[in-house]
């Protein structure tokens, strides 16, 4: 399985789901919650964005298969370094 998080753009299966996700945000909060911190933010796929109360918040430990992986270049790599590590202190605070 990928270690941190995911790209954006990834296409996921969640636990429990039949629905794909297409992930469009990380190290999300909740407007609900401030205090939680998710993983992700995501959009039914194909379909997208259709209304903010369509989009999902969800965890790694949620995710049952990954379909694809979303780009990766340089600066999504460098990015990824430093978002797991803040996620990783958020967590812990």
């Amino acid at each position: 399985m990928f270690n941190g998080l995911l790209p954006i753009g990834s296409v996921v299966l969640l636990s429990g789901s039949t629905k794909k996700v297409m992930i469009i945000g990380v190290c999300q909060r909740s407007a609900n919650d401030p205090k939680k911190i998710w993983d992700y933010t995501g959009v039914v796929f194909p379909e997208g964005f259709l209304a903010p109360d369509k989009m999902f918040m969800f965890n790694n430990e949620q995710i049952e298969q990954v379909f694809a992986m979303g780009y990766q270049d340089e600066e999504q790599l460098a990015f990824k370094k430093k978002i797991d590590v803040v996620i990783e202190n958020l967590r812990k605070a």
